[in-house]
């Protein structure tokens, strides 16, 4: 058994790939105690004194209890802010959520142990201006971009492309309309479609299309890096393939020497020890960065190939700090 301290493990209540990390960490008999920042101040009690040595104390949920100073790491996989009681009034309710956002979430961050990721830093890499950049900084190819809410400013970007024209979310955006669960994903914006008004109602994100042989999917954990190619049949899912898992195949592929220096700068420059890499692959085998996801999720790609991803992000947060 690990005698090396606890991995907290901070996730929603129902998330399959912090299940998957849970079960590798209890197979190696590593302790875990895991939360949603969702249950405090209402399931969670937070008890914690600051002395010469720093923040000692206990968090204790119904059933078990943690001890602070023995946190070896921290697996940060996107947990819900603090919900405080919906029975204050409404003023007293925002102070409430802010104070308990402020001060349970910043003793944790004052835990001295690693993080995968840091939340700082993966809430400012969720910023793709900032991301693109950065990856073209660090060697990657990058797609022309242009950002605008003027609409003649997307037609004058559109005409100066060999090729079609493709929208994309600035984060995931989904919902439901007319009672139905609906999502935006990347498309391709018709010939004639611009200039049009609707841009002006915010901040729009246009590149050029870059013509596809496949995509992959590079899941980085450290210095670790697992590579798969996505394949599919679809046409939708030939623009975006989040819009069709169905017609998915999968094959283990290695980066090239070029993209893996590029993978790592970047991950340098955000300060991240994870990232979801997003890369089209085009005929001539050019590899083109579309984007990274710093909590991404990775067990498609392990169920399907095998890559061992749960194993290193083990390994990471097991490791000393």
């Amino acid at each position: 058994m690990s005698s090396g301290g606890t991995v907290l493990v901070l996730a929603g209540r129902f998330d399959p790939t912090a299940d998957l990390v849970v079960e590798e960490l209890n197979r190696r008999a590593v302790p875990v105690f895991r939360a949603d920042l969702a249950g405090f101040p209402q399931e969670l009690v937070l008890d914690a004194t600051m002395g010469p040595s720093g923040w000692r104390g206990t968090l204790r949920s119904r059933s078990r209890t943690l001890c602070l100073e023995a946190v070896r790491s921290v697996y940060y996989r996107r947990p819900a802010r603090p919900r405080v009681a919906e029975g204050m009034p409404g003023a007293a309710r925002a102070v409430a959520a802010a104070e308990a956002r402020r001060g349970f979430g910043g003793l944790l961050l004052s835990l001295p142990c690693r993080w995968l990721p840091p939340p700082g830093p993966a809430a400012d890499a969720e910023y793709k201006p900032l991301q693109l950049r950065l990856a073209a900084e660090a060697g990657l190819s990058v797609p022309r971009t242009l950002i605008t809410n003027d609409p003649e400013a997307a037609a004058r970007f559109s005409g100066t492309l060999d090729g079609p024209l493709l929208y994309k979310p600035f984060s995931q955006v989904r919902g439901t309309v007319d009672g139905r669960t609906a999502a935006v994903y990347a498309s391709l914006v018709p010939p004639g479609m611009l200039p049009h008004p609707d841009i002006g109602t915010t901040a729009h994100l246009f590149q050029e299309w870059v013509p596809k042989a496949y995509d992959v999917r590079l899941t980085a954990v450290a210095e670790k890096l697992f590579g798969a190619e996505i394949h599919t049949t679809s046409e939708s899912g030939h623009v975006d393939w989040r819009r069709d898992y169905a017609s998915h195949t999968y094959r283990i592929c290695t980066p090239p020497p070029e993209v893996v220096r590029g993978v790592h700068r970047l991950l340098e420059r955000l300060a991240l020890p994870y990232g979801a890499f997003d890369f089209v692959v085009t005929p001539e085998g050019s590899w083109r960065f579309l984007e990274v996801n710093p909590s991404g999720q990775f067990g498609f790609v392990e169920q399907a190939t095998g890559l061992p991803i749960t194993a290193a992000i083990a390994d990471y947060l097991e490791a000393e700090k």
